[in-house]
């Protein structure tokens, strides 16, 4: 979750954060921004990844552009267990 008015410095290092992600697609299963709720905003980002330890996740994090500029207020690392899984409706979803 992001700290309030933070839009200036995501911006700032949004390159290094773009650039840091196409060099981890290895890992990343999802990824996508959190936008307010009147959508005009951000509220903070959300990722799925394939790691094998919290270090490694923790890692992840650590690395981001976003998080090295002090962009979030709270970071939350946890396990997910599979359970239900619908590929079929991304195409149903809006942007």
């Amino acid at each position: 979750i992001e700290k309030p008015n933070m839009g200036a410095v995501r911006a700032a290092v949004n390159a290094d954060h773009s650039k840091n992600l196409k060099n981890r697609e290895d890992i990343i299963f999802f990824s996508g921004r959190l936008p307010s709720d009147d959508g005009k905003g951000t509220v903070g980002s959300v990722f799925i990844i394939n790691a094998d330890s919290r270090a490694e996740a923790q890692a992840f994090s650590d690395e981001d552009a976003y998080t090295r500029a002090g962009v979030f207020e709270s970071v939350r690392i946890t396990r997910v267990k599979k359970g239900r899984f619908k590929p079929e409706i991304l195409d149903q979803l809006k942007e």
